[in-house]
């Protein structure tokens, strides 16, 4: 089928996608919530974090399924099915007495969350020819950061104004919006994604499960030698990107609340501030990692963040800490896609695809962890001791990029 036959539903598709994608930083807006829910359902400030914690597990849960689900049954029904439920449990985590059901509830928008970003991304490159494919993830990605970027601050000016309840209602409209929106774009057939080179033949049941957990290390070997270690220290940089990530939306509100005594819409803006940073660095990050070699985008985007937990912890001011949140979104910017860039660079292309998920599972794992892990520090010491903690492992990572890893940019 051409480009050209069909122009209509691929604008009107990839319109609806652009709304919807950034509509799904509506999740953000949870982030100023943390030390608010502590004093509402009178848990402690570590307690509180664990909603991270669930929505990041969520995520991992739905990396894990996803694939499954849209291979089955079509990106129509990733996009629909991930914003109804989404809608939903946040509709509950309104009306939810118990923290326990919120951070079950937080779960399920993390699941959600992942199943509607894979679903978005198949469903444009459907739309676009190869040759834009690129650019149109890119942008897509872009789109999400702005999403990302602003909403933390309308999180945190309605909980301000209203109360916690008010950011989830507010997570719940956008997800009803994104509903409807799905209804606009192009169904992408299950049985055109995800067909495994033996057709399929080990199925999804438990037998067929397990075949591919023990598959793992033969996946592992399909790498060239050479490049094993490669793939190794960017598995390992992607989980510690990741948790330093999740690390800073769980902790730092509650630093910058119980030390900084920052109001809810001063911690959304410090988030609004970081990713106007990633935003403004993915032009410059991406002609980075093209004209002068990856390892000057992944490098960084370890090393930047190590410094700044070590000062995060000292810092006694709003404009302090936006100034190091302002540098770990430069690190951000250049970690976004050169990571990943340097996988796709690094393993054989006909198994990137599992390849790249294990990345991205291993990486939800971490991110899982890291509040559990902050919270027992914030309740044993101070909501700084994390950043302390994280620091040694971010600089670990930077340093297998630069002396394990290899440069993978061909010249």
């Amino acid at each position: 089928m051409s480009q050209s036959s069909h122009p209509k539903p691929t604008m009107r598709g990839l319109s609806a996608l652009y709304v919807s994608t950034f509509l799904s930083g509506a999740w953000a807006m949870i982030i100023p919530t943390i030390p608010v829910l502590a004093r509402e359902f009178e848990v402690s400030a570590g307690a509180s974090a664990q909603v991270i914690t669930g929505f990041a597990f969520g995520k991992m849960a739905g990396t894990v399924i996803g694939g499954m689900l849209l291979d089955r049954k079509g990106t129509r029904f990733g996009l629909i099915g991930s914003a109804a439920v989404a809608s939903v449990a946040a509709f509950g985590a309104v009306f939810t007495p118990w923290f326990l059901l919120l951070v079950l509830l937080a779960f399920v928008l993390g699941a959600t969350d992942t199943l509607g970003s894979v679903a978005r991304e198949i469903a444009a490159i459907d739309q676009a020819p190869s040759s834009q494919r690129g650019r149109i993830i890119s942008s897509l990605h872009g789109t999400h950061t702005i999403g990302a970027a602003l909403c933390p601050f309308l999180g945190g000016w309605l909980t301000e104004l209203f109360s916690y309840k008010a950011a989830f209602l507010g997570y719940a409209v956008f997800s009803v919006v994104s509903i409807f929106l799905a209804t606009l774009v192009a169904d992408s057939p299950g049985e055109a994604h995800g067909k495994s080179a033996n057709g399929g033949a080990e199925g999804w049941g438990l037998a067929g499960l397990q075949k591919r957990i023990v598959g793992v290390a033969d996946l592992y070997r399909e790498i060239r030698p050479d490049l094993r270690s490669t793939y190794s220290s960017i598995v390992f940089a992607t989980m510690v990107n990741q948790s330093q990530r999740i690390i800073v939306q769980s902790m730092l509100p509650l630093y910058a609340v119980s030390y900084l005594d920052l109001s809810p819409s001063q911690v959304g803006m410090l988030f609004t501030i970081s990713g106007a940073v990633v935003f403004a660095m993915m032009i410059p990050a991406g002609f980075v990692m093209d004209r002068v070699g990856r390892k000057w985008c992944t490098v960084p985007s370890t090393a930047m963040p190590a410094l700044t937990f070590l000062l995060i912890p000292l810092t006694t001011s709003f404009i302090q800490l936006a100034l190091l949140i302002g540098i770990s979104g430069v690190a951000q910017g250049l970690s976004l896609g050169s990571l990943a860039t340097s996988t796709y660079d690094v393993v054989p292309a006909h198994v990137r695809g599992r390849l790249q998920a294990l990345r991205r599972t291993v990486a939800e794992l971490g991110s899982g962890l890291a509040p559990l892990i902050g919270g027992y520090m914030a309740n044993s010491f101070n909501p700084g001791a994390p950043f302390l903690v994280y620091a040694p492992l971010l600089l670990l990572s930077a340093t297998l990029l630069l002396f394990v890893s290899k440069e993978t940019l061909e010249k």
